[in-house]
Formats: structure tokens, C-alpha cells, sequence
């Protein structure tokens, strides 16, 4: 990785953070009409019919859509609310040409495969990825005929020997969602780039934050916002940025199948977005201490965490990452699921959910075996995944250790 990033200094000599403070608050959208002056956030605006002056003027509106940021068409191209979000996420990667606003993370993968993937087509797709996204591939892309290949997500350089030459996209999860292999992007993106394949990443567990991913050289970048953009479990939504080669073809297959995010939304995940920075730095802070102490637990086999150094690909994550999230997963050592399941019943500050990147701590049983092709995952006991929200540590820790003592003596 190119360090300039590491201590969080941007190329346009504004910190990420500033970034997040700043960006998507243009004075077109702030700014009172006829005073000086104006407001904090960019307005809620909602709509779908767009009046014209007249026949000229909506004909010049028609003409303009061949980029539509910025520009009033018609609603489902957007209004100043989503400009703005997607304009301060597209400020977070250095790189990035423009972003597309998505209904759901899973969307915004379906429609990123679907912008550089034809009949024919091969895909490889990292083992550990999201598991909607594997049916997807499965459920859709295979009937048009494009096959989708699995790879070993630690297998880095060696991703050439799967190659063929109907190979035209890489699928990178980093670190995957469950048992958290951090990928040597880098790596699999120089040999991407070597035979003029597509790279794709879900950045939803580091954000651009912690893992700029085009400065990385990776052509798309997908986030799941309704985890950490949004941050308070109230919102479905996702985006895709991409550099300026795949940035008509992402636009493009969005509106040919009428993807969008509500205003409300938007403005939602915006207000989100200007949290991040000190969400993430408590719940990264969180959530070492808790993989630490769970490490020492004699009812602990491995602890899934990317900044402790038994994590598969730690050393690769220390290079390129600058921080850690609230995400996570252990497992319960020589026990079976009815342990499991008596430990996450027992705890009264982490709730049941699916889902993660909210400000509340979550505890989910997670069963990867099946769902592996590539590779195996054959654990010591049943894997558990946390998300750790913004809870008090020691609350947390100490609910863990009654929900322990509670499964382990039932």
C-alpha cells in the first residue's frame, strides 16, 4: 500500500475525517435562496415529477443525462439528497469517478456483477463472501451462462492458475463476514490488471475509513450502507464506486433497472456518514478488548478478529489497513450447537439479529461449513459472530462472562 494513507492524509491534503465532516455539503444544496449564508445538512428533497420553463428546457434536461449528478430529470435520477451522499462517498475514495445509490447492499452487488459480466463470462468469487451474494451467482448468473469459479480467499498471487480466458471479473470480501480472511488485494488486483480483468471488493466491514480499496487499485468498490454508513439500524441501502473506466457502465445498468435510494433514506445515511470516523474508533476499540479477553477464556477455541495475529491474512491487513471494526466471530471449544445456542440466549446486552455495523451489540450462531465449496472450514466448535456496538466494554464483557457461566453449567 501506498502509505500516504496510513496516517490518514488524503490526496487533496484533507484527512479522511475532515472528509467525512465536509463532503456532499455543496452551497448549491445548503444555501438559503436570495440571503447569505445557509444551513448544516442538505435538505430532505423528495420528489418525482420535475416541472420545466418550457419544452426547451426540459429537452436540455433530457440531453444532460448521459451524467445525471447534479442534474434534475426526473426523481428516480435523483435529487440533491442522494447528490450529496453520493458525492461524499465518491470524496472518500481517492480514485473514484462517481457512486450509484443502491435499496440494499445485495442490490448493489447484483447490479456491479451485472455492469461488467455477459453471457459466457467467467466469475471468480472469493469462498468466504456474503452468502446472498454466492445465490446470486448460483440463482441468476449461472441460468444466463455465466459461470462463477470459487477461490481460496488466502490464495493471493496464486488466483492466476484459475484464470482462463473467458475470466473477466475477481470478486474480493475483505475480510469476509464470517471468518474474517483478510485478502492480499493488492496482489490478486496485479494480476487482474496484468490480463485486463475487472476487480470488484465489498468494503463493507473496513469503509473506506480504514481500507481505500481504489487507491488499492480496484476497479469497483461495493459498501452494504445499511451497516456502518448509516450506523443506527434503521435504514436498507447500498453503494458502488467505481474508477472512471466502469463508472458509465455501473450508471448506466442502475437506471436500466431502476435502482435508487429514497430521499429520506439518503438523508438518513448522511447524517450517518458524519459519525463514522468516532463510531468506528469506539468499536474498534470495543471490540479488541472483547476478541482479547475472549482469547483467555479456556471455553474459547479461535478467536476470528483481523488485528490479533493468528488471523489468517493479519499480516496482510497490518500493511494495508488502518483500523479495525466492531465486527467479529469465536468459537466455543468441544461443544456442540445446544451451547451455542444456551450462551446467546443468555446474554442481555448483545440482542439476536442479522445484520451488523449498527450502534447496538449483536450475537448471531453462524455455520459456514455449508456453504464452502472452494475451501473447508472444519472449526473446533460452533462459531459465533459479534457485532460490537457502542455499549459500555465492561457492560459487554461482563454479560458475556454471565452468559458463559450460564451455557457452560446448564
Amino acid at each position: 500500500m501506498a502509505n500516504s494513507h496510513k496516517n490518514g492524509q488524503q490526496p487533496d491534503g484533507r484527512s479522511i475525517e475532515t472528509k467525512l465532516t465536509q463532503a456532499g455539503r455543496r452551497p448549491e444544496w445548503t444555501g438559503i435562496p436570495g440571503q447569505p449564508g445557509g444551513i448544516v445538512n442538505p435538505g430532505v428533497w423528495r420528489a418525482s415529477t420535475i416541472i420545466y420553463e418550457d419544452v426547451a428546457h426540459m429537452m436540455s434536461a433530457r440531453i444532460s443525462q448521459e451524467d445525471s449528478r447534479g442534474r434534475w430529470f426526473y426523481g428516480r435520477k435523483g435529487t440533491p439528497t442522494s447528490w450529496a451522499l453520493a458525492e461524499a462517498l465518491t470524496e472518500l475514495e481517492p480514485g473514484a469517478e462517481g457512486t450509484m445509490l443502491y435499496p440494499s447492499g445485495l442490490a448493489a452487488i447484483s447490479c456491479a456483477l451485472m455492469a461488467v459480466l455477459k453471457p459466457g463470462d467467467h466469475l471468480l468469487m472469493v469462498d468466504s463472501a456474503y452468502d446472498p451474494t454466492r445465490i446470486f451467482c448460483e440463482k441468476v448468473l449461472r441460468p444466463m451462462g455465466i459461470e462463477t469459479i470459487y477461490y481460496d480467499p488466502m490464495i493471493g498471487a496464486d488466483i492466476a492458475s484459475l484464470i482462463t480466458d473467458n475470466t473477466r471479473a475477481i470478486f474480493m470480501e475483505s475480510p469476509g463476514s464470517l471468518t474474517m480472511e483478510v485478502q492480499d488485494v493488492p496482489a490478486i488486483v496485479a494480476v487482474a490488471k496484468a490480463r485486463g480483468i475487472t476487480t470488484l471488493i465489498d468494503n463493507t466491514w473496513a469503509t473506506p475509513l480504514f481500507f481505500q480499496a481504489l487507491a488499492q487499485g480496484v476497479d469497483i468498490s461495493i459498501i452494504a450502507c445499511t451497516k456502518y454508513i448509516t450506523g443506527h439500524s434503521d435504514v436498507m441501502m447500498g453503494s458502488v464506486t467505481a474508477t472512471s473506466q466502469y463508472w458509465e457502465a455501473i450508471q448506466s445498468m442502475a437506471w436500466l433497472f431502476g435502482q435508487m435510494s429514497s430521499p429520506d433514506d439518503c438523508w438518513l445515511a448522511l447524517r450517518g456518514l458524519r459519525t463514522l470516523g468516532v463510531r468506528l474508533k469506539q468499536q474498534e476499540e470495543s471490540a479488541l478488548t472483547i476478541a482479547r479477553w475472549l482469547k483467555a477464556r479456556p471455553e474459547v477455541g479461535i478467536v476470528r478478529h483481523p488485528a490479533l495475529p493468528d488471523c489468517p491474512g493479519h499480516a496482510i491487513w497490518q500493511r494495508d489497513f488502518t483500523g479495525s471494526s466492531g465486527l467479529f466471530s469465536f468459537t466455543l471449544k468441544g461443544v456442540d450447537e445446544t451451547v451455542r445456542a444456551r450462551l446467546i440466549d443468555s446474554l442481555q446486552h448483545f440482542a439476536i439479529g442479522y445484520s451488523w455495523g449498527g450502534y447496538e451489540s449483536l450475537a448471531l450462531p453462524v455455520d459456514p461449513v455449508n456453504i464452502r465449496t472452494a475451501t473447508q472450514w472444519a472449526p473446533d466448535g460452533p462459531l459465533i459472530r459479534l457485532n460490537i456496538g457502542l455499549e459500555k466494554t465492561e457492560d459487554l464483557i461482563a454479560d458475556l462472562e454471565q452468559a458463559f457461566a450460564a451455557a457452560f453449567q446448564g
